[in-house]
Parts: C-alpha cells; sequence; structure tokens
C-alpha cells in the first residue's frame, strides 16, 4: 500500500524515491502526487506504433526515444510521464528523467484530454529544447500538432484521417495517420 505524507505535499526527492518504490506511475505537480490511469489496449496500440516509427527514423542517429514509463522534468518541481519522449541532447544525468525533450507526445482519451491539453501543454512549453507537442487522440483518426517556429512561437496544425505530418526529431521524418492509426 503506497502512503503518502500526512500534508498531502511532497518533496521533490520524496516523490523520486516513492516512485522508484512504487508499482504505480504517478506524476508529480507542485508537490502533490497525481495516479495515473491504466491505459486502454487502443491507447497502448496507437503509441506503440509512434513509437515503432520514430524508432526505426532515430537508429544510428543522436536521438533517444522512450515510451510511457520515462519521466520528463520540467523546471524544479514538475513531473510527467508523456505518452512517447524523443531527446536529441545529452544524456541526462539522472538515470529516471529526461529534462531535454525535443518532441512530446499523449494520446489522449476523454478521461485525461483536458489534462494533456491545456495543464501539460501550458507547462512544456516552457521546456525550451521542445519543438513539438503532438496530441493524438485514441477514438478518432485526429492528430494536432503544435510546433515552435524560428522565433519561439508556438502555432498549430490538425490532420485529419489522412496524411502525414512532419516530426522535427528524429530529423527529417514523417508519420503518416495510417502508421499511427495501423491495426485499428
Amino acid at each position: 500500500m503506497e502512503s503518502f505524507p500526512a500534508s498531502g505535499l511532497m518533496s521533490v526527492e520524496e516523490y523520486l524515491e516513492f516512485e522508484r518504490e512504487s508499482e504505480a506511475r504517478h506524476e508529480f505537480v507542485g508537490g502533490v502526487v497525481h495516479a495515473m490511469t491504466r491505459p486502454t489496449l487502443r491507447h497502448n496500440r496507437i503509441a506503440g506504433n509512434i513509437y515503432a516509427a520514430l524508432l526505426a527514423a532515430a537508429r544510428g542517429g543522436p536521438c533517444r526515444v522512450y515510451i510511457e514509463n520515462a519521466k520528463v522534468r520540467i523546471g524544479d518541481d514538475l513531473f510527467y510521464y508523456p505518452d512517447i519522449m524523443v531527446v536529441c541532447g545529452p544524456e541526462s544525468d539522472d538515470p529516471y528523467f529526461e529534462i531535454d525533450p525535443c518532441l512530446l507526445v499523449e494520446v489522449v482519451s476523454p478521461n485525461t484530454e483536458h489534462i494533456d491539453r491545456r495543464e501539460k501543454f501550458a507547462f512544456c512549453q516552457s521546456i525550451s529544447s521542445l519543438k513539438a507537442y503532438l496530441i493524438v487522440e485514441q477514438d478518432r483518426p485526429v492528430v494536432e500538432c503544435f510546433f515552435r517556429d524560428e522565433d519561439g512561437e508556438w502555432g498549430r496544425a490538425a490532420h485529419f484521417e489522412t496524411g502525414s505530418l512532419p516530426v522535427p526529431c528524429p530529423p527529417d521524418v514523417r508519420l503518416s495517420l495510417a502508421e499511427v492509426y495501423e491495426g485499428l
């Protein structure tokens, strides 16, 4: 049984220790620990399809691709588990989280969509290395892409049912909606 401090708040150090011992995954926002919901099989399939495409594109290059169980640290007191994360910079000094992703992908469900679209995306925009944030719907073939331009401004593009979208890292990659939703 997991136990939380009486105050309801944890320090970063307490959270990291707690998470190393926990069988479930938890995100950490300003001292508050949030248990993560279990993904559906459809969610898992979509995330796996994206991971496989990005991993194949990253082979032999400087980028590392992670799926679901790798944390990203944002600032001093935020830790999230993106569904997919690509990092092309130097290796993290910590074996449990990355700090400089260039791409984050969230596969959303009705239960998680509001957090992924608002809270997580708002915080993730502060990551200077982040070039794109993708929101992938699991119940219909829609991928919403948020991209940082050369001036550091965020733009948005949605892709529905067909076509492909450019992904900034690994370099020169395009994800087709057919491969994202393959087998579904």
